[in-house]
Parts: C-alpha cells; structure tokens; sequence
C-alpha cells in the first residue's frame, strides 16, 4: 500500500523547481473548464510541456460532506487560477516504519536483528506529532495535467481533426493513509513516450482523501456517510479526465491508469466498482504495480476502528466529528494509524456493499467487474519483507500475526493456513522461492495474501490476456520500483539505468499502443499459460513461469479465511 518512505516534510514542494518557466504568467495557455478558468503554472522549456497544476475536481469535502461521497465543482468562477497554490491530503504513517528501516537492512545483509532495542509493541513513534506539510488541508481534491506543447496545440486547432493524445493517470500509494500527486516528476515518462517521433502522452496525477478522512468505514459511518470515500474521489476524478482532458489535447478514449501499492489496489477495485452493474469503468486500459490493499470483510472490524477514531476525538457520533476543526481530525488521524499493528495501516478499501460489494478477488472470481479493459500488471520479487516484523520467530507469535491479519479467521482454518499453506519450512522447487525460517514464511504469506495473488487474480479473469512482468532488479522490494516508472536521468534510487529506460519504454508504448514493446526490447509476451512473465532484472530481460501461478492463489481468492 505501500511505500515505505515517508516524511512530514514540504520536499515535494520543489518537485519541479528544475523546471523552468520561459515565459511570462500572462502569456501562459488558458482552460476554460466550465466552472472555472485554469492557467498552466509553468511551461517546461526543455521537455517543451505544460504543467497545469492543482486543479479542481471536487467541491471541498470538509463540514457536512467530510465522510461522504465527493460531489463536482458547481457554478461558475471567473477568477483565473494559476495553481501555484499546492494543496496535499491530511497524512499519517504507521509508527511501525521505525522498526522496518531498521531490520530490512540487517536482514538483507545476513546480519542479527537487535530486538533488545526495540520490543514488539514498540511504536518507534517520537514524543511528539511530527510537523504537518504546510500544503496540508482537507481541501485537498485537486489534480496536475502535463501536456505536451504540440497536444495543447492540437487541441487549440478548431481546424484539426486528428484524434487526441493517450492520457495516464497515476494514482499514488502510500497505504492509503499518505501520499500526493505531486511527488513524482511526469518528465520521464513524457520523453519516453516520445521516443518514435510522437507527441507523447498526456499525464495526469490526482489526489484522493487518505486515512480516517477517506477510507473510515462500519455500520455507524454507512448510516450518515459513505465507507471508501476515497474510491469515490478517484472515480470523480477519473470522470473528469473523461469530461475535459480533451481541452487539453487528449483522447477520453485512450485512458490509461496506473498506480503501485495501494494505487494498484485502487486500481483493482475501480475494475471491480459496483460488482460492474454501473457501466464501464471511466478508462481504457490499466497497469497495476503491486496493486495491495488489506482484506477488511469485517462489519465489527470496522466499527472498531471507527469508534476508536471517535474516541480519540472525544465525541460519539459522525455528526458530531463533522462539526470540529481540521486540526482535531488530522491529529486523531496520525495518532490512529501510527498505532497501527506490524505491517498494517488500519485503514483502507472494505466490503461496503455498494462501491465494493465484495473483495476483488472474490468478484473477479465471480465474473462481477468491466470485461472490457486491457491490463499490464507487474509485482516485485519480494513484496513482503518490508511488512514482516522482526518479531515471528516461531510458530507461536507466527500465529498471533495470523490472528491479528485475520482476525475473523476460523481456528481450523488457520491451521490449514500454518500447517498446509504455509507449513513452518518450504523447500524451493523449481525456480520458486522456497523458505527455512519464520520470517521467510512470513514475508511470502504477506507478498501473498496482500500482494503479488492480486495480480495472478486479474490475469485469469482477463482470460490470461493480460501482459505481466516481475520487478527484480536487486533487492526488489515492495516500492523500489516507482523510482524506475518515474525514471528521469541517473537517481541514488535507480541502481540499473537499462532496467529503469526499459520499464519507461514498455509502460509507455502499452499507453500509446495496447501493447508494452520498444524496438530494442525483447518482446512482451501475453500471459496466456503463466508461462509468459517478463522478469526484469539489473541486466537482462527474459521470460519466466510466473511464481504466483500456484494453489495457495487460489485458495485465497476463495476467501475462505473470513
């Protein structure tokens, strides 16, 4: 979900102070959107693309529509916004980061985890609330549009009557309790996508409500609001790229989305919206990087986390939560999740009965989403490590995780899961990564049940006509990868410069084309019999048979751990 980097700091602010602004604010394009008049904040003058940034595409979700469905922009402002004004979601982080930053290294490198520093409740939280982004506000539904100079053209030419550009849309992770739009620069990708003499892509990237403010959910919430209000803002958003992306020189018909961690589990369940009774989804075409989220199915799980929200606010009721100040809300919200238990975030999507009417797995199962998409799914070769406490270290607290992950799990179950699913030391066999220790069995039940499954999900369901590739590039843990997909010129986060230009070039091309290809690439095959997985390594590219084409998939999409 899951990025596990992350600061309370203004860093993103400078995102793009690299870019720089050759002309003058007057002589900047304008959009007239309808409801209001937005003009591009800068004009990159060396990849020659606009950047139109922080645009509206909801009404503020604060007083009476805190905890509810997002609703559009209404009436009409004639005030030129410029979108110089930054605006990011409220952000918390799980406390638990403290713990994993210390114990990925050592285990990487062969060395003992010091638990005498650190105990297995240990928060590694400091005293006090770390500093608040100043750009934070609930205010915060906004999105960028990049735009190439030529597709803007193109779009100002009344005359021209040449289709529009492919559009991507990213959509961010971050555990679905942190993250913004802006923290990744488009240029990468742009430049790829025009690499054959094109006009390239058009890039858009939104924000979504993150934490209590978008993914608090149970029976008391679903009586006065809506549970997953974040998937709500996301699918406003992606309609709105359907409603005005052709203002900006791109095709409403060649919609891409793309998200890794919980923007891949984002993704997941935009395909899966309504159990796919409510028309097509607002997109084309789709790559899903490590799609994750945590399977709530739970009615009393979730109330649980509601009323401890409450608690922490000191009222009883969601109306009354609605009524307190930002500030109040945004401290319970980092407070709550930074309590959250090892490898979790307490919140994210759930079964709501509506928008999710089951978990995606079990409705792909079902043949319950839009048939009509074109998928490209990658997972990394080692989802879980960054999620396993250092703290299993034998059977028994193996199973407390069991029970605290699950926590509706049936006794017989779990002990089919430790003893069948995962017995205490699996061998690996043919290629397939095998284990000898507890935290080895750990980290390949959370790539499983949380990671890498989803993706061998989605390949079935789309009859194996998918295009599928795993992320191995050493040491290939879960997020690693995003520093590859935003690839810019050399970066302390890319360890292999070819592996980094290759993912671009595949990424891009299935944008612009359907299919992931570039002329020095080797092919990318369909996924057809599992057979047919690209691993992308430091050095090479080959096709391998895909690890998670295997029974305990399957056994989890059954969803027989509820």
């Amino acid at each position: 979900m899951f990025e596990a980097r992350f600061a309370y700091t203004a860093a993103a602010v400078t995102l793009f102070s690299s870019l720089v602004a050759s002309q003058s604010l007057s002589n900047l394009p304008i959009v007239d959107l309808g409801y209001q008049i937005q003009q591009a904040t800068l004009l990159n003058s060396t990849g020659g693309f606009y950047n139109f940034s922080n645009i509206r595409y909801a009404q503020p979700p604060v007083g009476e529509l805190r905890f509810r469905a997002p609703l559009p922009p209404t009436g009409r402002n004639t005030t030129i916004d410029d979108g110089s004004v930054g605006r990011i979601c409220p952000q918390a982080a799980p406390a638990w980061f403290g713990v994993s930053a210390v114990f990925v290294p050592d285990y990487l490198e062969g060395k003992p985890f010091n638990a005498s520093a650190f105990s297995s409740s240990s928060s590694g939280m400091a005293p006090s609330l770390p500093p608040q982004d100043p750009r934070t506000t609930e205010d915060c539904l906004f999105l960028d549009v990049v735009v190439p100079q030529s597709n803007f053209e193109k779009a100002c030419n009344t005359t021209n009557n040449t289709s529009g550009a492919p559009v991507l849309v990213w959509i961010y992770g971050g555990g679905y309790t942190f993250g913004e739009k802006s923290r990744y620069n488009a240029a990468g990708l742009i430049k790829a996508s025009q690499a054959n003499d094109t006009d390239g892509i058009i890039f858009v990237s939104l924000n979504y409500r993150l934490g209590a403010f978008g993914w608090i959910s149970g029976p008391t919430l679903q009586s006065d609001g809506v549970a997953n209000a974040g998937l709500y803002d996301q699918r406003l958003a992606l309609q709105w790229v359907q409603d005005n992306i052709h203002l900006f020189g791109g095709d409403p018909n060649r919609v891409t989305v793309i998200g890794e961690s919980a923007g891949g589990g984002s993704i997941m369940h935009q395909i899966t919206a309504f159990g796919g009774l409510n028309g097509p989804a607002p997109f084309q075409q789709a790559v899903l990087q490590s799609g994750a989220f945590q399977n709530v199915v739970s009615n009393f799980q979730e109330e649980q986390i509601a009323q401890g929200f409450l608690a922490l606010l000191n009222v009883t009721t969601i109306e009354e939560a609605r009524q307190l100040p930002s500030e109040a809300l945004i401290t319970a919200n980092i407070i709550q999740v930074a309590n959250s238990s090892f490898g979790q975030f307490t919140y994210g999507p759930v079964v709501d009965g509506l928008f999710a009417p089951a978990i995606p797995g079990k409705l792909l199962l079902q043949g319950s989403y839009d048939h009509d998409l074109t998928l490209m799914l990658g997972h990394n070769a080692d989802e879980g490590l960054t999620f396993t406490s250092p703290f299993i270290t034998n059977d028994t607290s193996f199973n407390e995780y069991l029970l605290t992950a699950f926590p509706t799990v049936n006794p017989s179950v779990a002990s089919y899961i430790e003893n069948v699913l995962y017995p205490p030391q699996m061998p690996g066999t043919l290629g397939l990564t095998g284990y000898s220790d507890e935290t080895g069995r750990a980290v390949l039940l959370i790539s499983e049940s949380t990671f890498t499954c989803n993706t061998f999900y989605l390949d079935k369901a789309f009859n194996n006509q998918t295009y599928a590739y795993q992320f191995s590039v050493p040491p290939a843990l879960h997020g690693m990868d995003v520093a590859y997909t935003f690839f810019n010129g050399p970066s302390m986060s890319v360890t292999s410069d070819p592996a980094a230009i290759a993912l671009q070039e595949y990424i891009t091309s299935f944008a612009i084309n359907g299919k992931p290809s570039g002329p020095m690439l080797p092919m990318f095959p369909l996924y057809t019999n599992a057979t047919n997985i690209i691993d992308l390594k430091a050095t090479s590219i080959t096709t391998i048979m895909d690890p998670i084409a295997n029974q305990r998939c399957n056994w989890w999409q059954k969803e027989l751990y509820v």
